[in-house]
């Protein structure tokens, strides 16, 4: 049973039925204990990251013994932001802080930022491009990873956002617009990408599949 987990940041329809087709059984949790049957997690999202302060400290204690347990775990946008220390977008409203680092707007001075444990990657400003970033873009593969099994370098998948992740040890794919941001991550059974897989075709839907198979 795969819970999705709804804190109010948009239609989790197209997540559920792109995991239907796929042939998961998905639930959609009323209460932190809901969390302790759930095979696995995913936590999608959009819009502003201030959302996220409704995953509440009895909801975030249950995702966290749920990822010690080494069940896994999918973060989808700001799903995916909120796995971080943080983001410049709502400063009072901490992520979970499993991966250190902060996401901050396009349009930020990037390269004055100071630097984070494990980033392996500065990003570089530019301002010939328009935000948010909506649309297709490319994915460049920077590591083996069980979440990107099968992709191949420059395959397109669909992203709508403003602000995006640092490149730190646990990215396994980056985007380039204007700046060179975290397309995707993976660390341990935990899994997390900027773009949205139930919106990006037959890759989103081999993304969402290797996940599944990540399920014992």
């Amino acid at each position: 049973m795969i819970a999705l987990i709804d804190y109010g940041a948009g239609n989790l329809t197209s997540v559920r039925k792109a995991l239907s087709y796929l042939g998961a059984t998905v639930t959609t949790p009323r209460k932190p204990s809901d969390l302790t049957s759930a095979s696995a997690i995913i936590v999608p999202g959009v819009g502003n990251f201030e959302v996220t302060g409704a995953i509440g400290p009895d909801w975030r204690t249950a995702i966290q013994r749920h990822i010690a347990c080494e069940r896994p775990l999918l973060g989808i946008c700001v799903g995916m932001q909120w796995l971080f220390d943080g983001s410049t977008e709502a400063p009072s409203h901490p992520g979970l802080q499993l991966l250190p680092g902060l996401c901050r707007h396009f349009t930020d001075n990037l390269d004055e930022h100071e630097p984070v444990a494990g980033e392996i990657t500065t990003l570089n400003q530019s301002s010939h491009f328009k935000v948010p970033h909506v649309g297709w873009n490319s994915l460049h593969l920077t590591r083996r990873s069980w979440l990107l099994d099968g992709l191949t370098e420059g395959d397109q998948v669909y992203f709508t956002h403003s602000y995006a992740a640092p490149v730190t040890s646990s990215c396994v794919g980056v985007t380039r617009y204007g700046v060179e941001f975290a397309a995707a991550i993976e660390q341990g059974q935990v899994g997390g990408v900027q773009f949205h897989p139930e919106k990006s075709s037959d890759v989103g839907l081999r993304i969402l599949s290797n996940f599944l198979h990540r399920i014992p």
